[in-house]
């Protein structure tokens, strides 16, 4: 890479980091623009959270008009009611036109364990009002802890109505699991069709991610409590793989050019720290530019670790043809399949991993591990033998069984994997050896249906679930998230569903909820 280039971005970096932590900016009156209309259409939201701060987030954005080429200076108040009589704090943070005109405002000096509002104002301008919250200190004696998981929300399938009901859920937090956005034109039988075509640069992207945001619903919820994401394949391309192509859409000339816009706009639209730029554009050539991977404490009560399972992955095993992307296949004649060099999370975050299970594992009375897809194995006999879909963790064996492995040396207390991607259902115990049914289980596991992707038309389902005993429920007809309540005694999980995502006004209701006790790894009816 020129010298040249590398300065540029190592600048870029250092301005976008400057950029969230500003508490006061001198010459922030040259850097206010005229706004006749709201320039806050995207609405608020709030993430990365610590003990003594949170990431505040938000863009400016006015449809059909152009805000310009400079950087705008943008005031920001935290306060303890939601009048905001009782400001925390306040300062200022640049919006640069680099990054979309959005704002990272790395908020610190909070309270523990606390709620707060907080708002924008640019000029006259004010924002939508949000809410957010601060972690429990790492040694506080958290009695308990209410999180939603959720994922794959695809503009064409539906609307984005599952976000009202979550909002009533009084939720201290949300994981969100991948799949932001999809990069597709339209879709077979669409609810309403996105703008713009398919998703190739990084316009492309922003105005793409600008659309998710308008939706009112999510909106809301983004308001309503911090949100802790990670992403999986459509943020870029369907099924890519690390540095390696997906599938559909328009072949392009350089696809790490547009895996590197698509990082940027995703950082462009979540309430993500600075920090996960610490090799700005220079990683992308190794593929380490965003680190998405992290953990945090809610006291004393849970660990919650976030993976990316999508940037440092291996090559899907044996799709036929030597295509790209995903497909099944027969771990009898897949040699690539059993190559223990292969990774879903690279060796750096696997390492990463293990010392984490091994630090947190039994510091916390709970183990939350959010990841993009479905950890235990879900084969499905045919004919001719034992199939498995390759582009999740069936399509990496051993690098699952490292994973279990380490649960075990190090003696990790009630892990609780959620997962997505599938666009269905699944929940069931995280087994040992998935090639002995008599092993121990080591965890259990919810794997979320979608916000609004279709599952694939598989009329299968209570067949592969009575083929995986592991499992003790699976449904593929309805869309939703799910709802975790931990206590240092008893985790509940309740999935929460929708009649039908094609309307606004549709109703939720349980579809069914989970009860696992602390010290026992299984999952039973409630």
């Amino acid at each position: 890479m020129p010298a040249e280039r590398t300065l540029d971005r190592r600048a870029w970096l250092q301005q976008a980091a400057a950029a969230a932590t500003t508490l006061w900016l001198p010459r922030a009156a040259r850097s206010q623009p005229r706004l006749t209309d709201d320039p806050f259409t995207l609405g608020v939201a709030s993430g990365s959270p610590r003990a003594d701060g949170v990431v505040l987030w938000t863009r400016l954005h006015l449809p059909g008009a152009v805000i310009g080429s400079d950087a705008v200076t943008l005031r920001w108040e935290v306060a303890h009611d939601e009048a905001f009589t009782r400001i925390a704090q306040r300062g200022q943070v640049q919006a640069l036109p680099d990054l979309a005109h959005s704002a990272h405002a790395e908020v610190q000096g909070l309270a523990p364990d606390r709620w707060y509002f907080y708002r924008f104002m640019a000029g006259d301008a004010v924002s939508p009002t949000g809410r957010t919250r601060t972690l429990p200190a790492a040694d506080a004696p958290v009695t308990r802890l209410r999180l939603a998981y959720a994922s794959c929300q695809r503009w064409e399938h539906g609307y984005f109505s599952a976000y009202r009901h979550m909002a009533e859920e009084n939720l201290d937090l949300v994981l969100f699991l991948g799949d932001y956005i999809y990069e597709y034109p339209t879709a077979a039988q669409p609810v309403r069709i996105p703008s713009g075509g398919w998703v190739l640069t990084l316009d492309d992207y922003r105005q793409r991610y600008a659309l998710h945001k308008s939706e009112p619903e999510l909106q809301r919820m983004h308001a309503a409590c911090p949100w802790l994401v990670t992403w999986d394949d459509h943020e870029v391309q369907n099924d890519y793989a690390g540095s390696h192509v997906g599938q559909g859409g328009p072949a392009v000339a350089d696809f790490a050019a547009r895996r590197a816009a698509a990082y940027q706009a995703f950082y462009e639209h979540m309430p993500l720290r600075a920090s996960v730029l610490t090799r700005a554009f220079a990683g992308l050539a190794s593929g380490a530019e965003m680190r998405i991977h992290g953990q945090l404490s809610w006291g004393r009560l849970a660990s919650l670790m976030l993976l990316d399972a999508r940037q440092f992955k291996s090559a899907q095993a044996c799709t036929p043809e030597g295509r790209p992307g995903s497909a099944t296949l027969d771990p009898q004649t897949c040699e690539t399949w059993a190559d223990p060099e292969r990774s879903m999370l690279g060796t750096a975050q696997e390492q990463w991993l293990d010392q984490t299970l091994a630090t947190q594992g039994a510091a916390h009375v709970w183990n939350f591990v959010g990841q993009q897809s479905l950890l235990g194995q879900r084969g499905f006999r045919t004919a001719s033998g034992q199939r498995l879909w390759n582009d999740g963790w069936d399509g990496y064996a051993p690098a699952r069984r490292r994973l279990t492995d380490a649960l075990q040396q190090h003696r990790v207390a009630n892990p609780v994997f959620l997962g997505g991607d599938v666009h269905e259902n699944w929940v069931g115990h995280v087994k040992a050896d998935y090639a002995d049914p008599a092993s121990a289980s080591v965890g259990v596991e919810f794997c979320g249906t979608s916000i609004t992707a279709r599952a694939s038309a598989n009329p299968r389902t209570t067949e592969v679930l009575a083929q995986n005993p592991h499992f003790v429920f699976a449904d593929a007809q309805r869309r939703g998230y799910g709802v975790v309540e931990c206590t240092p005694q008893l985790l509940t999980t309740r999935l929460r569903v929708l009649d039908d995502v094609t309307r606004r006004d549709t109703q939720a209701e349980t579809l069914a909820s989970f009860v696992v006790e602390a010290g026992r790894a299984v999952v039973e009816r409630a």
